[in-house]
């Protein structure tokens, strides 16, 4: 296919096949009343029921359809960050395999793209049917995210979003973990401030049951502390850690230099004294001491590994690929 595609529509799957040739047919019909030249990219996180052989089917008699299947589960990021390194769409649009998004927004979310010069548009799930057990865990964990990124967004975890390609070029060798939820965030902090929201329909799920507990915001939370950081100081680690080293260490250094001249100055005026190790002080100084220089060597470790750190492909998690350039293989 060497036409320029207009739109990749971006789907990481995991045991859903009684959904997708029901998504698969919906997004044909929308895209095919738009006239985009398209493809649809599923990506199988190591999924066991059916649902590869139903991306074959489908790639089969839809020659814009293509396939990633991992060899085994390894998350929701690193199936989006393989796909995204894989589209060829000028826009990529990622939605969920169950069928709680709806290929009817995909229209709006491309000409909020291509039109108003966003760089990413977020879905915004404003009506959700979901139990309050995920309902508030969801509003807290966006709230927090709003504070702590300055990205002032209402659902930073909805699955359907709209990019333009730089973005997820862009980002996709910074995905790790689960950061698949804080996608905006890695945006802007790499440069694409231009982020929209779009209010979207939110459908009940149709088929099977949802694959994320309640531990997923726990560690949304975490997640967003560690893009926080990362951000501020990947690249400059002796400034977070030598900082607080530097600190550390001067107190602990003034503490005992002071502990050990009173004892001076008391021995000189024949004045009586106690040991310095009786005094608590001398310990709390001790640890500071130790604790500065271990600071600044997790700052000098840092530096280190900032300096030898390549990016990951991917490539070893792949077992099979459907519908790219090449014929189909095994790994």
């Amino acid at each position: 296919m060497t036409e320029l595609l207009q739109l990749t529509v971006l789907i990481p799957l995991y045991n859903e096949d009684e959904s997708l040739p029901e998504l698969h047919d919906w997004i044909v019909r929308v895209v095919t009343e738009q006239h985009y030249t398209y493809e649809i990219l599923f990506v199988d996180d190591g999924s066991t029921d059916d649902s590869w052989t139903i991306v074959e089917q489908l790639s089969s008699v839809n020659p814009n359809v293509r396939g990633i299947r991992f060899n085994r589960n390894y998350g929701k990021t690193a199936a989006l960050q393989t796909g995204f390194q894989a589209a060829r769409g000028q826009i990529v649009i990622t939605m969920d395999a169950d069928l709680q998004d709806s290929p009817d927004e995909i229209p709006e979310l491309y000409r909020m793209v291509t039109e108003e010069k966003f760089d990413l548009v977020s879905g915004w799930k404003q009506k959700r049917y979901d139990p309050i057990t995920k309902t508030l865990p969801t509003k807290l964990f966006n709230a927090v995210s709003r504070w702590i990124s300055g990205v002032q967004l209402h659902d930073f975890n909805c699955g359907l979003k709209a990019y333009r390609q730089k973005v997820v070029k862009t980002i996709a060798p910074a995905l790790y973990g689960d950061m698949h939820r804080n996608l905006p965030i890695v945006a802007n902090w790499n440069g694409f401030g231009r982020i929209g929201e779009k209010v979207v329909q939110h459908r009940a799920r149709k088929y099977g049951t949802t694959k994320f507990g309640l531990e997923r915001f726990v560690n949304g939370f975490l997640d967003v502390l560690v893009i926080a950081f990362v951000h501020r100081f990947s690249k400059r680690p002796m400034h977070f850690f030598g900082t607080f080293g530097t600190l550390s260490f001067f107190i602990g250094s003034v503490l005992a230099l002071w502990l050990i001249a009173e004892k001076l100055i008391n021995i000189a005026n024949g004045v009586k004294f106690r040991n310095v190790t009786d005094n608590p002080l001398f310990f709390f100084g001790l640890v500071a001491i130790i604790l500065g220089v271990q600071l600044f060597l997790a700052g000098f470790l840092g530096e280190l590994l900032v300096r030898q750190s390549l990016n990951r492909s991917g490539d070893q998690m792949v077992a099979e690929r459907i519908g790219f350039s090449e014929q189909k293989t095994t790994v």
